[in-house]
């Protein structure tokens, strides 16, 4: 586990402390449906409310002998209980109890994630607003291509993460659900009463239908979530590492007064958050493609699932509640260059004009590949000369037989890339 990084909230869901408290309240809480239905004496159920508890140290100690988590686990409670214990886990299968928790512990985390993404979205809100009508470079293929702003890139990422939070409460939902079926799922020795009781007691929803375990296609779909909202995070920090190379810089994370960036070279400032994030997705993906494997069980069950999800399910949730935050405080501080950015928008000696030069004369009766070719021919003089497109076009006199000055200059007019900024934004959410 990622633990020098890790945030006290998330990492708290995952603690064993947590993990048997989920189990004896589920214990506890299928004996109270027995006894609604009959089964377990008042007197007893009293007992078990009033007394039963747990020692982890103990519970491992037991664990050590008999080598099965719930059965020294309920053993423990046991010590606690007294001769009532023998009601507790009636008719109850291990996997009753670790796949009930692992949905809770699978929401929990889920619903801190929520709130992670919240906030980066507002951050993204925030930051695609202040910088909607700032002028920079697209780019295809990494080449220069036409006008863009970086508040549209940001907004862009912000529709992205509105996605991602609807796919998280999707995966949410298809977690909760619970079991409390028996050995094979067949309620053989308790009734289903038992498990809706518990179920709606714990906010969870009765599984359907259940084999001895709760089918892991839901626990992979909620890790391939966590994997695309991953990969969702890679994209954004491996746009900010390209717009901080430096014979970009457009943008830069912010370096503090204390920071260093190489024990070699002291005038580093290194895109470490970034490449951090960058590199964590990849373990995310890995973990998703260890919760595929898990969905192919032998019959009713087998425990293959069991070791890779005690690992990847915990490390994913507390690792993407990690690049979360620090994702957000990236952009948070990003430092944003506009200077720079119009540099970068004369580096090519206008030819990022090239399409509305090409429109401009379709539009006055020229056809559209004799057009392509009177542009592109004028283009290739600037790749090779370095010399100013817009003046090279003036002095074409196939172009200035068709467009007049004012005509050219309204092709090169670059504020005509901002005039849709604002009924994008409208569209995304971000101005009303």
């Amino acid at each position: 586990m990622i633990t020098r990084y890790t945030r006290k909230e998330m990492g708290n869901i995952w603690e064993e402390q947590n993990k048997f408290s989920i189990w004896l309240k589920i214990e506890i809480l299928a004996c109270e449906s027995q006894n609604q239905l009959g089964i377990i004496p008042n007197e007893d159920l009293k007992e078990i409310q009033s007394k039963a508890n747990f020692d982890i140290n103990r519970i491992n100690e037991i664990e050590d002998e008999v080598k099965h988590d719930v059965i020294a686990f309920l053993t423990n409670v046991a010590e606690y209980v007294g001769p009532s214990s023998r009601f507790i886990h009636l008719g109850m299968t291990s996997s009753d109890v670790l796949d009930t928790c692992l949905a809770i512990q699978m929401k929990q985390s889920g619903e801190l994630l929520l709130k992670d993404l919240e906030e980066l979205k507002s951050v993204l809100s925030r930051r695609a607003l202040e910088f909607k009508n700032t002028i920079m470079i697209g780019r295809s293929h990494g080449i220069h291509a036409e006008p863009t702003t970086f508040g549209l890139k940001l907004a862009l990422w912000f529709e992205e993460t509105k996605r991602n939070i609807q796919r998280l409460k999707n995966g949410i939902n298809t977690i909760s659900f619970g079991q409390i079926s028996g050995a094979v799922g067949t309620f053989e020795h308790l009734s289903p009463k038992v498990e809706e009781y518990v179920c709606e007691k714990l906010g969870l929803q009765p599984a359907p239908v259940s084999t001895q375990v709760l089918q892991r296609d839901r626990h992979a779909e909620f890790m391939c979530t966590i994997a695309i909202i991953g990969a969702s995070l890679e994209k954004f920090s491996t746009e900010i590492r390209h717009l901080q190379k430096t014979e970009v810089l457009e943008a830069e994370e912010y370096f503090s007064k204390n920071q260093k960036g190489s024990s070699a070279m002291p005038q580093t400032r290194n895109p470490i958050t970034s490449e951090r994030i960058a590199g964590l997705s990849r373990v995310l993906r890995g973990n998703a493609q260890a919760a595929l494997e898990n969905v192919a069980l032998w019959h009713e069950r087998d425990i293959t699932h069991s070791s890779v999800e005690r690992i990847v399910v915990p490390d994913s949730c507390i690792l993407l509640d990690y690049m979360i935050s620090q994702m957000t405080n990236v952009l948070d501080k990003l430092i944003i260059y506009p200077e720079n950015m119009k540099k970068n928008i004369n580096l090519t000696n206008g030819l990022v004009f090239s399409q509305p030069v090409l429109l401009a004369l379709t539009k006055k009766g020229m056809k559209r590949e004799d057009a392509y070719k009177l542009v592109q021919k004028n283009a290739m003089q600037v790749w090779e000369s370095k010399k100013d497109f817009k003046k090279i076009l003036q002095k074409d006199p196939e172009v200035s037989k068709i467009l007049v000055d004012h005509e050219l200059d309204s092709a090169f007019d670059i504020f005509k890339s901002l005039k849709n900024v604002d009924y994008i934004f409208q569209r995304v959410g971000l101005i009303k």
